[in-house]
């Protein structure tokens, strides 16, 4: 099903250059201020782009072959940049996200039994408590209320993870959090020019140093929780049957050790930068495509009042919702680029390139390439329906990357996305508030440059929460 060229939506994206190569101040101060920004038309166009600049060999790859080699056929080959270290290592240094080799084998390993399906199947009943007790709170009317979209899907999805990684230890820290998140995205998570240029670690970064307190407030936060945890655990006390219990009780399947109290807190740390905050991101985008796109809202309010969370199947009853996330996460990747350094000489797509270039898949690109996709900056969901969805390129959509590294969450933030959407719409109409659209900026996730509010109504005929 197609519809009218009339009806379909195209979202507004920041302004991209002429095909001219960027010189180094203005590449330093595009990456400081928004990397998206950095792209060209060319980028778009072309499969892949190669050039040597005075950062060395880089190949932007764009084409699903090189994707499935970088990621996936010669994966031991590529590992992650300096550059990603030196931004998010301060507080993932141990975390999934950035260990290499042996190292992230042993933890992966560890960790991919607490993430399979069947795990995440016996989550969403409290999943879509959590979120019914949230869009209770809000108190829709009939004249509807202005929401600071992203504030509450951050709030929103915090819960979710507090009530199933925590059971609800966390509090009510979800502010603080939300807060520390923010600082941190918006200061300490910036490629500041002294790690492109690659300074020495000592060089002060201004954003890192502006975002001290949080990055402080984080770790303090969770290392409480693990201590407290690990020390119920040794007492012989009972704990609760939840995500961070798991961590804490894994064990290498090979029969080594498990998680060491700073493996386990790395990695809560790295789910809630790759799992809390890339959903939300995910959810307040859905939202806003659909407060321009009444035919798609419609759609989904009626699967959502048909949704029943106990039912085996009730994936299957939310098609087009699970369309419309991925078509959102298309148009807007949580997180829009990947890079990896090449530990040894290879070919890409007919391309040699050196040991220690830099290899750049951008799902920001990719996604929006104009060899890949028909009408490519246009929101169109039912791509991703069913009887479509089998023609797309496994390496030409990427949200949760793919090959030995794809997210170990993504069955996670899909059931959390679909249960969250769900409940929304169950109860609420959405309006857009001012006819501006908000720009997407690359924070290391994918955020709007201005707060997005919406005008979120009770439903007249809305099916209540249960």
């Amino acid at each position: 099903m197609t519809l009218a060229a009339e009806t379909v939506f195209r979202p507004a994206i920041p302004p991209r250059r002429p095909g001219k190569p960027l010189s180094l101040l203005p590449f330093l101060w595009i990456s400081w201020r928004d990397p998206i920004r950095m792209w060209s038309e060319r980028h778009f166009d072309e499969p892949q782009l190669h050039g040597n600049s005075a950062f060395g060999e880089i190949l932007v790859v764009s084409h699903p072959e090189g994707v499935r080699h970088v990621l996936t056929e010669n994966a031991a080959n590529y590992v992650k940049g300096d550059l990603q270290r030196r931004v998010l290592g301060p507080m993932l240094a141990e975390g999934l996200l950035l260990t290499e080799g042996d190292t992230w084998r042993r933890a992966r390993r560890i960790l991919a039994p607490l993430f399979t399906p069947a795990k995440m199947a016996t989550l969403n009943a409290r999943m879509a408590e959590v979120c019914a007790a949230r869009v209770s709170g809000w108190s829709l009317s009939a004249r509807g209320r202005v929401l600071d979209i992203d504030s509450e899907m951050s709030g929103l999805t915090f819960d979710i993870l507090s009530a199933t990684m925590f059971s609800d230890e966390l509090g009510g820290e979800a502010r603080g959090f939300e807060r520390a998140l923010n600082q941190f995205l918006a200061n300490g998570a910036r490629i500041d020019p002294l790690d492109v240029l690659g300074a020495p670690d000592w060089a002060p970064r201004l954003g890192r140093l502006a975002s001290v307190r949080s990055a402080r407030f984080f770790e303090q936060r969770v290392t409480r929780l693990v201590e407290a945890r690990r020390a119920r655990i040794e007492a012989g006390d009972a704990p609760p049957d939840d995500l961070l219990s798991a961590l804490l009780l894994a064990r290498d399947e090979t029969g080594g050790s498990g998680l060491s109290d700073e493996e386990v807190a790395a990695n809560i740390l790295t789910f809630i930068l790759a799992g809390h905050e890339t959903t939300a991101r995910a959810l307040g985008w859905t939202l806003h495509l659909l407060s321009r796109q009444p035919e798609h809202l419609a759609r989904l309010q009626a699967e959502a009042d048909a949704f029943d969370v106990f039912d085996p199947k009730w994936a299957e009853g939310l098609a087009w919702t699970r369309a419309v996330l991925e078509e959102t996460m298309r148009l807007f990747p949580p997180a829009p680029t990947m890079a990896r350094k090449a530990l040894a000489e290879d070919e890409i797509g007919g391309q040699r390139i050196g040991a220690g270039a830099t290899v750049i898949i951008s799902p920001w690109i990719l996604q929006r390439h104009r060899l890949l996709w028909d009408d490519p900056d246009a929101f169109r969901p039912e791509r991703f329906l069913p009887e479509n969805r089998k023609a797309i390129d496994r390496y030409a959509y990427i949200p949760f990357s793919a090959g030995p590294r794809v997210c170990i969450g993504a069955a996670f933030a899909m059931q959390e996305a679909m249960i969250a959407l769900a409940a929304i719409l169950r109860v609420a109409e959405v309006e857009p508030v001012v006819r501006d659209e908000p720009r997407p900026v690359h924070q290391i996730t994918l955020r709007s440059r201005e707060p997005m509010r919406l005008r979120l109504r009770a439903r007249r005929t809305a099916t209540p929460v249960s």
